[in-house]
């Protein structure tokens, strides 16, 4: 039998490929290049790194991720967010004493840990980690960001070199300071600040920043910036990046782990919603555990290169769609794009002012914020609203780094409110119509006498069994007498742990000795399986566990005599049982259904 080698992506991605698309992607290759290059060489500034990393970063990874990344649109490159994560773990990493190694080196090894992490998390298909940040927290967490990006160019708009953090004491040291403001520096920043929003409202073809870049350098080498006191770039190393494989020196190793699983997991999520969000737009879908190998092969070659952790760029991807950009050969265009700009427009470039990049780092920090974004989560769900506003104060009040972890712990503690109470609702029968129905929906809905059915709505788990407990004594405590079962509807329990397990057990004997048995209909496979082992369902008797409630309805009219609902019975005859309801909105059907649970 022939051995089939698998093939790059790439090459699965051009299957099909047109001719006459060529000429789409080398003018959307060009376009991204010119949309890139002013974030290249301004993005390493949040992070303290040369400007010349940050044209690496835009060229390497395109690379790597044109060779072996799933989408055929989808641009990578530095990220405004990710840089601020990684200046947050700089900022850590070089406070440990003795530290000799380089700036540039270290970010080197963070990219290169997130590739491995993303290679990772790819083989054990933690795809769905591109999810654990939901789109409210990190709606919020990028409104901090982007706060605390604003603040950072307080000294590339002044010439002030601001010490303090947070969002108001470097506003309140800039005032102490105003004596040392660089007034030319400012009026330029701000210059520059307004000819982008200009270009943003008006919708200008030529994007904003490619704007301010050409007319910053052509002003500044007209009228020598440089030599009236304002910051330049500087010198560019000519000639392309260079294999090296970083040295971890006496780098703190827990610091760079803990700082690149942070990065990673921003990168992702972030990286994943940009790439879900095109893919709307051109009708496919997306898989995230194959995205993991794609900005994995991109981190590495950004590590390799002399670059820094890199994911997917909104903006660039946006401009591809805009032209017309058709597969990954408009990445290769625009790598070989700034390939050429590195060799031939380095030295033009080196007269570019600081402040033209300071405007173009805050209007990229303005734009995401996403204000509408905001208003849409306070309009549907407050709570979540009170997360985003967590996850926005984490990087403003504690720093970036701790943010990541105030996102996160926010993350979790909403997952756990959203599982710790689950919703219950009460059971009955609608004359002259099979199946169960729940009762606050139905108004037609009747309890059956003497059988009490309970539908418990979410997984059984240790942190809400005494909640649930207490919920169905209630329930029990309310049923009508002659009460004699109580059968939980168990299709809507995906999952049940041991001390739930536990719980049930302890449950059914409790309500034994008040003359009620409890019994379980429609248990998920692996549900009763752990009931089994765990002996909860010898104690609750395994006559008492059925396939569907209509089975244990059957069951009690055979023991008790057939029951009924008297013709003409109000609902609100059957008052005791409402107080055991829980009024819930939202269910798309009451009634109960026999179910695969495979």
């Amino acid at each position: 039998m022939p051995f089939n080698l698998p093939r790059l992506p790439l090459l699965a991605n051009l299957d099909g490929y047109r001719v006459g698309w060529l000429r789409n992607d080398i003018s959307a290759g060009l376009a991204i290049a010119a949309v890139g290059l002013p974030s290249a060489i301004a993005y390493p500034a949040i992070a303290g790194l040369p400007a010349e990393t940050g044209l690496y970063a835009s060229i390497t990874p395109l690379i790597a991720y044109a060779l072996f990344g799933p989408s055929r649109q989808l641009i990578v490159g530095p990220d405004a967010a990710t840089m601020t994560v990684l200046a947050a773990v700089l900022t850590t990493v070089f406070a440990t004493p003795g530290t000799t190694v380089d700036r540039v080196t270290a970010a080197a090894l963070l990219a290169l840990i997130v590739g491995i992490l993303c290679l990772i998390a790819r083989l054990v298909r933690l795809g769905v980690l591109a999810t654990f940040l939901s789109r409210p927290i990190l709606t919020g967490f990028f409104a901090g960001i982007s706060l605390s990006i604003l603040v950072g160019q307080i000294k590339r708009f002044t010439g002030v070199s601001i010490e303090s953090e947070g969002l108001i004491s470097p506003v309140v040291e800039l005032l102490r300071q105003a004596g040392s403001i660089h007034w030319p520096t400012l009026a330029f920043a701000l210059a520059c600040f307004a000819l982008l929003q200009v270009a943003r409202i008006y919708r200008s073809p030529i994007p904003g920043p490619v704007i301010v870049v050409f007319v910053a350098v052509l002003l500044s080498f007209l009228f020598d910036f440089e030599g009236r006191g304002m910051a330049v770039v500087g010198d560019i190393p000519q000639g392309l990046p260079s294999f090296t494989l970083p040295r971890l020196g006496n780098l703190p190793i827990d610091t760079l782990l803990t700082g690149g699983a942070a990065i990673f997991l921003v990168s992702f999520g972030s990286g994943v919603i940009t790439a879900r969000s095109f893919a709307t737009l051109g009708g496919y879908r997306v898989d995230p555990n194959r995205e993991l190998t794609g900005f994995g092969g991109a981190n590495f070659a950004a590590g390799l290169f002399g670059a820094f952790p890199v994911t997917a760029s909104d903006s660039r991807t946006a401009v591809n769609f805009a032209v017309g950009g058709r597969s990954q050969i408009a990445s290769l265009v625009a790598a070989a794009t700034l390939m050429a700009v590195l060799l031939f427009l380095g030295n033009i470039l080196r007269v570019l002012p600081i402040a033209a990049l300071g405007a173009i780092l805050a209007a990229t920090a303005l734009s995401l914020i996403d204000i509408e974004g905001l208003r849409r989560i306070w309009r549907v769900n407050r709570i979540e609203f009170v997360f985003a506003l967590i996850a926005l104060w984490g990087p403003i009040g504690l720093g970036v780094l701790n943010g990541v972890v105030i996102a996160i712990a926010a993350t979790l503690i909403y997952l756990l409110l959203q599982t710790m109470y689950p919703h219950d609702a009460m059971l009955g029968r609608i004359p002259g119509r099979d199946g169960f129905y729940k009762l606050h929906r139905a108004p037609d809905a009747r309890p059956v006498p003497g059988f009490g059915a309970c539908m418990i709505q979410d997984s059984l788990l240790f942190y809400n069994a005494d909640y649930v407990r207490a919920r169905l004594t209630a329930i029990a405590d309310e049923l009508p007498p002659p009460a004699h079962w109580l059968v939980i509807d168990a299709s809507a329990i995906p999952q049940i742990d041991s001390t739930a397990a536990e719980m049930l057990g302890d449950l059914a004997e409790e309500l034994k000795a008040r003359d009620i048995t409890l019994g379980m209909a429609e248990l998920h496979t692996d549900a009763r399986a752990l009931l089994e082992r765990a002996g909860i369902i010898e104690r609750i008797g395994p006559n008492m566990i059925f396939e569907g409630m209509e089975d244990a309805l059957d069951a009690y009219e055979a023991r008790y005599g057939e029951s009924h609902v008297p013709e003409g019975e109000s609902v609100a005859n059957s008052n005791a049982m409402g107080t055991a309801q829980n009024f819930e909105t939202g269910e798309t059907d009451g009634k109960t259904r026999r179910q695969e649970k495979e």
